[in-house]
């Protein structure tokens, strides 16, 4: 229930209507957040009775809707990954090398994601979730459309470019939609299988470039270019999925629509109840926050670096190490199987599929440890083992005693525990810093750290690789193993423990006043 918080100055507050939802104006609103729009002061149980609510087939139309967008993106980058040998054959139709696509236009599309990430995830936290998880879906499906009709490189990299900035900004718009919205008991199971269900579209886009590849199905210069139609047809079917997901009620009440909250959440609760067939308990307790229509950018700063500073630490660690192995690793893994065990480039699918169904189990398999054992241990684990594996694995490389099949296996391994551990980023920096400031956090670390690591990753990466010689394929094996080890490091000083907490106990709104 959402009703106005008591304050002086007002003695006709009594004669006043009070819908559920209703607010005062107070201008002493104004002067509690100097510089920022006020708009009244509200007081909410919205997100105890968010919190408390069961599984149910809403919290499912939840999942389905914002979840399968990861899909796509695990389709992107796994199909331009598997085309990136018959991209540079003579016949394709571009004028382009192997090292190009798994380099300049990797870096490109990672490059895309992090401005992508930091634009759209400043307009998420002003003008709301649902808009902005729209508007990204559209950029993403009209830059997938024009990658598929590229005549040249240069039209190739900019729309590479273009995808992931729409791909960047799905991952800030989504995340805090979906940790605003999902009960904090399940909070962290679901967030790790959602992001994880990128490996779900990886094996689709390892199998579907098996077909698409096939001469005897589609010649050189077609196939590879219905890969990415295909992407475009998924996407229209999520876009109209994805209309019946909801505004965050959580974002809603701290923008001044504190009654779209309440009936919205109202309606949740009525139906839920229906589905069960029993009564809810009443909620845990309310807050009290003033209204505002944005926050600045100083304010996001502040609040992030000075106010939690042990959890930026934290949150880059978690990114930089991950984004280093995924992006670096998995970009060129189609030109290690060609490079060094001859595999045909129409069938490194075979392989990749197999890599990214150990991905995906991983988060699927783990994901409610994170929520019953904590996060604090299971982060750490999912960093630190897999990077130890790593380093066993690139010893192996290094001796020449790996075949492509053995290599797969031991990478589904390493990836069983990482992809987990990838996954855990981004629920940690979406859910331990102030609701105000979520989407731009997410943005932010996201960018930063896959910066750090996702663009220098696949340009250092594809030269290794395509030197031929296995040291040097190693020697990429072995750093991202290591920034993986130190991020687990970090961890387990500094994660913090978020598990079955409501957001608002975990971090303050910077809006709250009581």
């Amino acid at each position: 229930m959402t009703t106005p918080a008591a304050s002086e100055g007002h003695e006709d507050r009594e004669q006043r209507p009070r819908g559920r939802g209703g607010r005062e104006r107070d201008p002493r609103d104004e002067a509690a957040a100097p510089g920022d729009s006020g708009i009244g002061t509200v007081t909410t149980a919205v997100p105890a009775r968010l919190d408390r609510l069961p599984w149910s087939r809403w919290h499912w139309m939840i999942v389905i809707g914002l979840g399968t967008v990861w899909i796509l993106d695990g389709l992107e980058v796994t199909t331009v990954g598997n085309i990136a040998s018959r991209l540079s054959e003579d016949g394709s139709g571009l004028d382009i090398t192997s090292s190009q696509v798994t380099g300049v236009a990797a870096a490109l599309y990672v490059a895309g994601a992090c401005a992508g990430a930091l634009f759209f995830g400043w307009l998420t936290d002003r003008y709301g979730r649902k808009k902005l998880f729209m508007v990204t879906l559209a950029v993403y499906l009209a830059a997938t459309a024009m990658t598929g009709l590229s005549f040249s490189a240069w039209w190739f990299f900019l729309f590479r470019f273009l995808t992931g900035f729409g791909i960047g900004g799905e991952y800030a718009a989504i995340n805090s939609a979906i940790d605003e919205l999902i009960p904090s008991k399940y909070r962290g199971r679901v967030d790790l299988i959602i992001n994880g269900s990128y490996w779900l579209g990886a094996v689709g886009g390892a199998l579907l470039s098996i077909v698409m590849l096939n001469t005897d199905y589609f010649p050189k210069d077609l196939g590879w270019r219905l890969t990415f139609a295909l992407g475009v047809v998924l996407g229209l079917v999520i876009l109209l999925v994805r209309r019946n997901v909801p505004e965050s009620p959580r974002w809603q009440f701290i923008h001044g629509h504190g009654e779209q909250a309440d009936e919205l959440v109202g309606a949740v609760e009525r139906e839920i109840e229906e589905e069960k067939h029993e009564k809810l308990p009443p909620p845990a307790g309310e807050i009290t926050i003033h209204e505002r229509k944005s926050i600045g950018f100083g304010l996001i700063a502040r609040t992030v670096f000075r106010s939690y500073p042990k959890r930026a630490v934290l949150g880059l660690s978690l990114f930089i190490g991950q984004a280093f192995l995924y992006n670096a690793i998995t970009f060129g893994f189609g030109a290690i199987l060609t490079t060094f065990y001859d595999v045909d480039s129409g069938h490194t699918g075979y392989y990749f599929a197999v890599i990214a169904a150990g991905n995906f189990v991983g988060p699927l398999v783990l994901g409610k440890l994170f929520d019953t054992i904590g996060r604090r241990i299971m982060i750490a684990a999912t960093y630190i083992l897999p990077g130890i594996l790593l380093f066993i694995t690139a010893w192996l490389f290094d001796r020449g005693s790996l075949t492509a099949n053995t290599l797969t296996a031991c990478w589904c391994v390493v990836l069983f525990f990482a992809s987990a551990g990838a996954s855990s980023a981004y629920l940690t920096v979406s859910e331990v810093f102030p609701m105000e400031t979520r989407a731009m956090a997410i943005a932010f670390f996201y960018a930063i750290g896959t910066a750090a690591g996702g663009i220098s990753g696949p340009l250092i990466f594809a030269d290794l690789t395509e030197s031929g010689v296995p040291g040097d394929t190693a020697l990429a094996f072995s750093i991202g193993a290591a920034l993986m080890c130190a991020a687990g490091l970090v961890a387990a000083f500094l994660a913090v423990d978020a598990e079955q907490r409501s957001l608002e106990d975990i971090a303050k709104p910077l809006s709250q006043t009581t």
